[in-house]
């Protein structure tokens, strides 16, 4: 049997990249798609009171700093995750910044997926080359393997004051990068149970057990083709931590998980494409992301969410410098730029994901009053504290872990 090596993507992780283009960011131009501007901001403010401490030992490789004598930043980010202007051309955040700083943000949406873009640069960042890029948004899974490569530089704390001191107590210290070292988040995202009142028809849904037990659900519900949001709602619901759970405890899951399949209970294991089975009453309830529910909410009023009691769980697609980056002081100017309250609102009003800024709200209800005063989207210091992050994995529990998930999926 052939071996594949570390931290490249497995025959079951490559069949997920076939799927990647319904999953995730690159799946739904939100904003053409549902309309609307929507936002989500922090929670209180923290205050700059000294250096973020280093989250792990090794550090990436550095290269001559250009920033001085070129003013640009290389920046590689997911379609449709950026401020566009009313003609779909430009960016005013970006361009806001370049009149301030006369720095040039040469921006592309070339992130499909995040093994397809990891296997994109991975050969240049093992070589000790220079990747093209000196800004790049992975989610928090990949930002973890980036750091444990070593293929990331770490942040000069000093040219980031605003990112230190706002970004939100939630995303301030990942075990995959304690202090935020090598990091800081894009946006977040909240996975949540959605549900249509009609479909329904007076059926009760507040956790994942309705979803998995209720026989009156059965063949109407659905589940996210991403394992650490399916897995780690079905976690939770069974009294399980995902920052810590065994192998045992994931097998646990997986078996519960495998019963509803077994049963008929699951209509389908889906990406961003539940939107419309669950507006239409398709899909009667199902696990879905935060930002997607408050968007469908604007035009059907038959669709609604729930946190339940057991809680809910959060991930974060994260800033990061590659190896040999040209232009690393400018990337981490247009980090910090990112971190004050009136571009990070102006970002969130229309990507419509949890903004990693503290006291963001007021600055978005200058925008949107209705997404400012809405829960979902500007989550309290209560509804954050029943947030929880998966763990990171090793290489060998990410390919087991996803193997298993793909068996149970029919991926």
């Amino acid at each position: 049997m052939r071996q594949y090596e570390p931290d490249r993507p497995s025959p079951v992780e490559v069949a997920a990249i076939r799927r990647s283009l319904r999953t995730g960011r690159a799946a739904l131009a939100r904003r053409s798609f549902l309309g609307g501007a929507l936002a989500v901001g922090g929670a209180g403010a923290l205050s700059a009171c000294g250096i973020p401490a280093a989250g792990k030992s090794q550090g990436g490789v550095s290269a001559d700093d250009h920033s001085a004598e070129e003013k640009v930043v290389n920046f590689s980010n997911w379609p449709e995750y950026i401020d566009v202007d009313d003609s779909g051309k430009t960016h005013p955040t970006l361009d806001a910044f370049r009149k301030r700083t006369g720095i040039t943000v040469k921006y592309t949406e070339d992130i499909n997926d995040n093994d397809e873009f990891f296997g994109k640069i991975q050969p240049q960042l093992a070589a000790g080359q220079d990747t093209g890029r000196d800004l790049i948004v992975l989610t928090d899974w990949l930002a973890a393997r980036m750091i444990r490569l070593g293929y990331v530089q770490k942040l000069d704390a000093s040219n980031l004051p605003h990112a230190f001191a706002n970004l939100t107590d939630q995303f301030r210290s990942p075990d995959w990068d304690p202090g935020r070292a090598y990091s800081y988040p894009w946006q977040g995202i909240s996975t949540v149970v959605a549900f249509n009142k009609k479909a329904l028809d007076g059926v009760e849904v507040k956790s994942v057990s309705d979803l998995l037990d209720n026989p009156a659900l059965k063949g109407r519900v659905g589940l996210l083709t991403e394992m650490r949001d399916t897995v780690g709602m079905t976690m939770l619901d069974m009294g399980i931590d995902p920052a810590k759970f065994t192998d045992d405890n994931y097998d646990a899951v997986i078996a519960r998980l495998q019963k509803a399949v077994d049963k008929g209970q699951i209509r389908r294991f889906t990406g961003n494409d539940y939107t419309s089975d669950l507006s239409k009453g398709d899909l009667a309830a199902c696990v879905a992301w935060g930002g997607d529910v408050v968007q469908l909410q604007a035009d059907n009023p038959d669709v609604a969410y729930v946190i339940p009691d057991s809680g809910y769980m959060t991930s974060t697609d994260n800033l990061m410098i590659p190896n040999k980056a040209r232009h690393k002081t400018n990337a981490e100017r247009l980090i910090d730029y990112y971190y004050e309250p009136e571009p990070a609102a102006e970002l969130s009003a229309y990507v419509n994901y949890v903004s990693p800024v503290a006291d963001v709200q007021p600055y978005l209800a200058k925008i949107d009053k209705s997404a400012a005063a809405n829960p979902l989207i500007v989550p309290d210091k209560a509804m954050q504290a029943r947030s929880h992050a998966f763990r990171a994995l090793s290489s060998k529990e990410e390919t087991a872990y996803q193997q298993k998930f793909a068996k149970l999926t029919g991926a």
